[in-house]
């Protein structure tokens, strides 16, 4: 990869595009040469998209949903308008000069209706459509330069009413040209020509010209509304040729010109996208003398622009150019606070986002895009460097993102990063350098173990952020939000590093830091982000964390330094970097030495500590490679078997005394503290349980000494982390091993294999116990995502270890701070705080879902579709195994997302594997359905008129019937149907099975022939077919059937099923003559009323006519033909 140049000046904001609307433009078939997208606009909800053939797509812009379609046969959309104060109104121009009003009927969820149409274009352009800020009321301006108004009575202002009365379209002006842009505000109406501009007061019906310069071409203007705090007045900017504005207040005076021409010459901000890598180029450029068709405001600060060349981003009121960034062959551009939407000249739609550089930064982090992520970083390095970045892009983020790159393609990427990291260095002179910092003793006390406690002298204010160490002592949340989650203090104090702290005037209790080093020291080259916590933080002080975060309250935590006559028990220091706590402490140069001595001796004797374990691991693995082994469950299954021995032998080794060190001997508590904070809520039982003494030095030698059961967890407590160090190759055949054995349930071994003899206590436990244990025990061993579809498909009648799993995965996501705010206000202010700071990817998403359901139950369901397909409906089957009935609203509101005509598809692919079909049809047949004795009667036949029953997921039903299958599951969907009564769904699949003499008993016994009538009607297709009909009819029982209709009240009844209906029937599809023949055959004919024989006559001259009339046109076509012939 090349160097990567940086850009010189200090860019604050940047575009970025991080999604494609591509794919949304092929699904709505507007990416080809006959149809393509003409107009856009945009609102709080609705994206709208206008195309050349009449069309209005609405797409929600929450999930890029297409839900509404908006049809026009009077031309292409040549303009469209959303109503920002109402997304329930939208205003469309058509080629043909026509504007259309809707109301989509949103909150009544009714169909969206025309309200109104103005003709008063006809024939014309419109090039503008402007809303009303507060009414309903539409501007239109045309290219002759006619401005009109068109006032709405809806429903929601007395339609009722205001329908005996028409009010006619209100003529604003007329300017002397085309009409470029229109702006409303507060009363005024701005009006952009191709000669000057104009303000009125609608109200008032008062008119000024802007400015005395007359223009010639496309210019734009618009509002650009006041601070009500400060009481400024809205400002009006309008565009001038040569790259300049005036500045015009709210009553239309010239205030001043701006001049953007010299500004323009420097070289285009790359956009930031997910197409290409972004670049940059240093040549400055020539002035650009530039027009600007439109100007729109954008933010609080902005007005946007822009040209065939590019976008341009201003900041008038302090004559700077925000930015300008290439973008090419823009038509029209719709904006929404600070997203853009951009309409090119081949109909593709472009969504960007004006961002400041580290949250632009901060997204790409969210989403992995790490390469980009160092790009941008390095591109932009002076924004990044500043101090209002460093709040958000902290050293500890750029050291995660660095060891995420590739060195091989990434190289001179990570050169770059260091080079960055480096600048961080604090600039306040106290602190310009971690030796003057901790050779000044003025801020630091030195306690009798040598360690410093620094004093802050203040708490929250600029100099603590800007000047804070390496070691942050807070993540910020997207931090936390990583696959790797670290363990913080709850509501921990900033920490000063200045000279000028007082113990004294201190408001809160001073924290005890680790010396910052350089990353070389580091123990196994571990990245800062995720170092290991001080090596004498006593359990006091993780005590206090716990109860901390347990009772949500803002109790500062005390001095994490602990007294140097305490002795531990020495444990391996340990580089796992998912459980490991950013915890900062400062120590003498004496121990630093001691401490890297310790580290490259604790390698070796590591590797002793595992030497079994990677022997018996490496034998296993080169077995599995065995196709014999491998495909024998028999001898696969004895092979982990053996290797699980040797793993709970290593894991279940209380005696370290191997790898002892009095450098590193108080490791072991911080071991623990990693596991007291991963599992607070376990840990907590624990402690109250056994006794914890917090003054009690022999209570935290009982913890730290080889009776605890450190590596083998209590029934409540998961071991979430590795309990020591384990080389990553080592690491990774451990977890495959490990998700082999909870595969194949080899949850236990045998402890002794000489003599046959299984372990007696595994004896007795059942197969879901020792489930659980093995997840509890080896959970830091697990890859997660493997291990939840395991325990889903393996284990699908075993709720107890799903639930297992969960907690597991709540406990590893307890210590982020967004699992502590969710537990605090409504549905979607949570789920928008899980949507912003969860990655789609994690696998701790489920555990987040699964606190919403406990919380919110079955809306929280509902709202979880949002997260497919990282959360799938295989794991709410799961998460609510105790209430199907709630599975069922999901997947109905899963299915029902998506567009009508991709739902069928959709939902076959979530029938993954196939015996999900019939659970899922057993499971909507029998919930919210209408009691059995209302649909069948004593002996199993269909009531009359029961199919009108209301079924709550019929949709669902219908969609799982119809899906493709073999023929044994439509067999057994025909009698889950008939076995619950869903009489529509039993009839599809009798006709789709060719049992059509079931389905015509069916119908008979239904008794309504609508079922026999119209286009999807089930009519005999033979004689055979319509003699049995007949018979059935003859032989008809009475049955008693519903006596309410569907919707609850008392209803006109269908047309029954009788002789006389059924015979008319028979006339129609047969004719008379025959129909009348096979009557007579079957003995019916007596039963008919005169109302046969006189509908038989009419068919009877109806016929004879239409073979007349058939008859004259085949001889004058014979005619004409010889005709041509002769």
């Amino acid at each position: 990869m090349t160097f990567v140049p940086v850009i010189p000046e200090s860019y604050s904001h940047v575009l970025a595009e991080f999604e494609s609307l591509d794919p949304l433009l092929s699904a709505l078939r507007l990416d080809s040469s006959r149809l393509k997208c003409t107009s856009i606009s945009v609102s709080r909800k609705w994206l709208a998209l206008g195309s050349s053939g009449g069309g209005l797509n609405l797409i929600q812009k929450d999930g890029w949903k297409h839900r509404l379609f908006l049809s026009h046969r009077e031309g292409a959309i040549s303009q469209a308008a959303c109503c920002l104060h109402d997304d329930d109104y939208i205003a469309v121009a058509t080629s043909q000069g026509l504007v259309v009003v809707w109301e989509l009927n949103q909150e009544r969820r009714g169909k969206p209706e025309r309200i109104y149409v103005s003709s008063e274009h006809k024939g014309r352009k419109v090039t503008a459509l402007c809303w009303d800020t507060a009414v309903l009321r539409v501007f239109v301006g045309d290219h002759v330069g006619k401005v009109s108004a068109i006032k709405l009575n809806t429903s929601k202002q007395a339609k009722a009413a205001a329908a005996f009365v028409m009010f006619p379209v209100q003529t604003i002006t007329t300017v002397d040209s085309c009409v470029v842009q229109l702006d409303y505000l507060d009363g005024r109406l701005l009006v952009s020509s191709l000669t000057r501009s104009f303000l009125c007061d609608t109200e008032r019906e008062k008119f000024w010209k802007i400015g005395n310069k007359e223009r010639d071409g496309e210019y734009g203007a618009c509002f650009f509304p006041g601070r009500c705090s400060g009481g400024q007045q809205p400002l009006i900017y309008c565009a001038r040729p040569g790259s300049r504005m005036w500045e015009v207040n709210f009553d239309g005076e010239v205030l001043s010109t701006h001049q953007f021409k010299k500004l323009l010459s420097l070289p285009p901000l790359p956009v930031i996208s997910l197409r290409s890598e972004p670049q940059y180029d240093h040549t400055v450029g020539a002035s650009q003398s530039l027009s600007f068709p439109k100007l729109l405001h954008l933010s609080e600060h902005c007005v946007l622009t822009w040209t065939e060349r590019g976008i341009y981003i201003f900041i008038p009121q302090n004559v700077q150019v925000l930015l300008w960034s290439e973008v090419k062959d823009i038509l029209d551009v719709a904006v929404y606070k600070n997203e853009l939407f951009c309409l090119h000249l081949d109909g593709k739609v472009s969504h960007l986002s004006l961002l400041s550089v580290e949250r632009c930064v901060e997204r790409l982090l969210r989403r992995g895009l790490w390469n980009l992520a160092a790009h941008t970083c390095c591109l932009f390095q002076n924004s990044v460097i500043a101090s209002r970045a460093r709040k958000t892009l902290t050293v500890d983020k750029l050291e995660h993102l660095k060891s995420q790159l590739d060195f091989e393609t990434c190289s001179d990427l990570i050169s770059q990063l260091e080079e960055l990291i480096l600048k961080f260095e604090p600039l306040d002179s106290a602190c310009s350098s971690r030796r003057s910092s901790i050779s000044s003793h003025e801020s630091f006390s030195i306690l009798d173990s040598g360690i410093y406690r620094i004093i802050s002298s203040r708490r929250g204010s600029q100099s603590d952020e800007d000047s804070c160490s390496l070691h942050s002592q807070t993540f910020s949340e997207d931090e936390r939000l990583k696959e790797f989650p670290s363990h913080q203090e709850e509501d921990q104090p900033d920490q000063c590093c200045g000279p000028h702290g007082n113990e004294e005037n201190t408001p809160h209790i001073p924290v005890t830091f680790e010396t910052d080093k350089s990353e070389t020291f580091l123990p196994f080259g571990l990245p800062l982000p995720f170092r290991s916590p001080s090596p004498l933080m006593s359990l006091q002080a993780v005590k206090e964390s716990v109860s901390s975060f347990v009772r949500k309250t803002t109790e500062k935590i005390g001095t994490l330094h602990t007294s140097p006559d305490l002795k531990v028990r020495p444990e391996p220091g340990g580089d796992e970097q998912a459980c490991e706590e950013d915890a900062s402490s400062v120590i003498c140069p004496k121990e630093e030495d001691t401490e890297e001595k310790n580290e490259e001796t604790s390698q070796p004797a590591e590797e002793d500590r595992f030497q079994e374990l990677r022997v018996a691991t490496a034998e296993a693995m080169a077995k599995l490679e065995d196709p014999l082994v491998l495909f024998e469950p028999k001898s696969l299954r004895m092979v982990l078997q053996q290797w699980l021995a040797q793993l709970e032998k290593e894991f279940a080794m209380k005696d370290f005394s191997s790898i002892s060190d009095t450098g590193n001997s108080s490791m072991k508590l911080s071991q623990d503290a990693q596991l007291f904070d991963e599992s607070k809520k376990g840990m907590l039982d624990e402690e109250n349980e056994k006794g914890y003494s917090l003054g009690n030095e022999e209570t935290v030698d009982q913890v730290c000494s080889p009776s605890s059961s450190q590596t083998e967890p209590s029934d409540g407590h998961f071991q979430v982390c590795s309990p020591c160090t384990i080389a990553n190759s080592l690491q990774k055949d451990l977890a495959e091993l490990t998700a082999l054995c909870l595969e194949l349930r080899v949850l236990n071994s045998k402890t002794d294999s000489s003599s046959g003899h299984v372990d007696h206590i595994s004896l007795q436990c059942s197969p879901e116990i020792l489930a659980c244990q093995f997840l509890k025990k080896y959970f830091f061993l697990l890859d997660l995502k493997r291990a939840k579809e395991s325990i889903k498909f393996s284990y699908a009648n075993s709720p107890c270890i799903w639930d297992t799993f969960i907690q597991g995965l709540q406990e590893m996501a307890s210590s982020n701070p967004t699992y502590l705010e969710m537990e605090e206000g409504d549905l979607p202010t949570r789920l928008k705080l899980l949507d912003d700071s969860v990655p789609f990817d994690s696998p701790l998403l489920i555990a987040y879902a699964s606190r919403l359901y406990d919380k919110f139950g079955e809306s929280a369901l509902r709202s979880l579709i949002k997260f497919y397909p990282s959360i799938l409906p295989s794991d709410i089957m799961q998460l609510c195994h105790r209430h199907p009935a709630q599975f069922l609203a999901y997947l109905d509101s899963l299915v029902k997302s998506r567009p009508d005509d991709q739902r069928s598809a959709f939902l076959e692919s979530l029938l993954q594997p196939e015996s999900l079909r019939l659970d899922w049809l057993l499971l909507a047949v029998s919930h919210d359905a209408p009691p059995s004795t209302r649909t069948m009667d004593d002996e199993g036949y269909p009531r009359p008129h029961s199919h009108l029953f209301s079924w709550s997921y019929s949709q669902l039903i219908l969609h799982l019937i119809k899906l493709p299958a073999d023929f044994t599951t439509k067999e057994k969907m025909t009698d889950i149907c008939r076995s619950c009564g869903f009489w529509p769904g039993y009839l599809t699949l009798c006709l789709e099975l060719e049992r059509r003499r079931e389905a015509f008993a069916c119908i008979v016994c239904l008794n309504d022939m609508s079922l026999m009538e119209g286009d999807n009607g089930w009519i005999p297709e033979t004689v055979e077919e319509w003699k049995l009909l007949l018979h059935l009819v003859q032989n008809k029982r009475t049955k008693p059937g519903p006596q309410e209709s569907l919707n609850g009240n008392v209803g006109d009844e269908p047309s029954p099923i009788n002789l006389e209906n059924v015979a008319l029937l028979l006339a129609k599809a047969l004719g008379p003559d025959r129909a009348w023949s096979l009557l007579q055959e079957c003995g019916l004919a007596l039963e008919l009323s005169e109302k046969f024989t006189k509908t038989c006559n009419i068919l009877r001259i109806a016929e004879k006519r239409q073979r007349a009339l058939i008859q004259s046109m085949l001889e004058k076509c014979d005619r004409f033909l010889w005709s041509q012939q002769a």
